[in-house]
């Protein structure tokens, strides 16, 4: 059992080349989580141009109604969480948190979702740091952003530059290993209640914790950024 368990870690954990691209003596893997990711980005857009064609100045039509229901609870959602000071900010956020609810509810089609893949969850990480230390030093000065590495004291220092890798690093391992977690409880509890019991945790891991992933990975990221600027 532990060992059927096991395989089925290792096939989730690996990286499946889909197809190469040749470009000129270069050969470039696409990742199954590249793909999957195509097609999430494919859907958002559908779904945008369902939901924004043929837009009123004043919307009588349910479709641009919820759309602009949908956006509005976004924004001031992301808004509350980063301030007003980084509201500018908010449509990356915004897109960020879009892109990890498609990715983590796409499991439920059967698809493995790209949150399972370190190197999305690594991208995203670093992508959302470096826009953090841009929003620091876009708010403080290049001077300012320097001398914030000795705040409170100079002593604590080389503490605050090591926080450059640490907040990357947890964000990356915090998503990373939540989505995991919840796939190894779910097949646990396929082996041993293979009946009934993992209809309702499925929706449980598959909707619920996928959705507070997503959140998370937002409210840190809002976090920092909301810290860098003020």
């Amino acid at each position: 059992m532990m060992e059927e368990l096991a395989n089925e870690l290792v096939e989730q954990l690996e990286c499946v080349a889909v197809f190469t691209v040749h470009i000129g003596g270069w050969e470039i893997p696409i990742y199954e989580s590249t793909v999957i990711t195509w097609v999430i980005m494919l859907l958002v857009l559908l779904l945008s141009l369902f939901l924004t064609r043929n837009l009123q100045v004043h919307p009588t039509g349910k479709r641009q109604l919820f759309a602009e229901m949908l956006v509005t609870k976004i924004e001031g959602f992301i808004t509350d969480m980063v301030g007003e000071e980084a509201k500018g900010y908010v449509p990356y956020l915004s897109t960020v948190l879009i892109y990890l609810a498609f990715a983590n509810l796409i499991g439920l089609f059967g698809v493995k979702p790209p949150t399972k893949d370190l190197n999305v969850t690594a991208a995203l990480a670093l992508m959302s740091i470096v826009l953090v230390q841009y929003a620091s030093i876009h708010s403080k000065g290049a001077g300012g952003w320097l001398k914030s590495f000795k705040e409170p004291m100079a002593i604590v220092t080389p503490i605050n530059i090591l926080e450059l890798f640490i907040k990357p690093l947890s964000l990356c391992m915090r998503l990373f290993g939540n989505v995991l977690g919840a796939f190894v409880i779910m097949e646990l509890i396929k082996i041993l209640a293979p009946a009934v019991a993992p209809v309702p945790f499925s929706l449980y891991f598959d909707i619920f914790d996928g959705l507070i992933q997503a959140y998370v990975f937002v409210f840190l990221t809002s976090l920092y950024i909301r810290e860098a600027v003020e």
